[in-house]
């Protein structure tokens, strides 16, 4: 019942953008190159590979952060340049190229793998498969990223804050999900889901 109504409310808080045009921005993304590199995937794990990630989802998080609601210092003199057509753009472009993969740490896959398709019912943990799937492949009708292959250090960042409480305002569906679905992970089953995450290959 709970993902039902999280699903819906997802969707809800999902904003309405046309398709992008992915030639026009291939001509735009030098600007996040820089940070996420020309095809997407960032060679700093600090910085989160956006190649393949959902167009839908790669538009709303940037405006996000250009509206200020959610507070990336690095993107703070770029994204007020950007217009809704670049945005657009920007987003079919890195949504069409493909993730890089990534390796898990051995010693963590198991306490991961647990983490990430079952959860720990003891003390409430979600798993994160229900809405992330079970190749982290995500689902773009519903709003949930792409995980597959994502850096481990900036995944344990992402959960970690979520877990503090961190959100995009109270409008903001998604990340108040999170902040639930977080707030019981301890520091070693984040640990361990990220790096698993970051082993995970995406379906195709």
């Amino acid at each position: 019942m709970l993902r039902v109504l999280a699903s819906v409310l997802l969707f809800m808080s999902l904003p309405a953008f046309a398709k992008g045009d992915a030639a026009a921005g291939q001509a735009k993304s030098a600007i996040c190159a820089a940070c996420h590199g020309m095809d997407g995937n960032s060679a700093v794990p600090n910085w989160p590979k956006i190649a393949g990630q959902h167009e839908a989802y790669l538009v709303r998080h940037i405006v996000l952060i250009k509206s200020g609601a959610r507070m990336v210092p690095e993107m703070a003199g770029i994204t007020p340049g950007l217009d809704q057509e670049d945005i657009e753009d920007l987003a079919a472009y890195f949504s069409s190229q493909e993730m890089s993969g990534g390796v898990a740490d051995e010693a963590l896959v198991a306490l991961g793998e647990r983490t990430y398709r079952a959860g720990n019912p003891e003390t409430g943990v979600a798993a994160c498969m229900a809405c992330h799937g079970p190749a982290g492949s995500g689902n773009p009708l519903s709003g949930y990223p792409m995980l597959a292959g994502q850096h481990a250090v900036y995944t344990a960042k992402m959960l970690k804050d979520y877990r503090d409480g961190k959100n995009w305002g109270e409008k903001d569906a998604a990340s108040l999900v999170m902040n639930g679905v977080a707030a019981p992970l301890t520091d070693e089953e984040i640990a361990a889901v990220a790096s698993y995450i970051q082993g995970l290959h995406r379906a195709e």
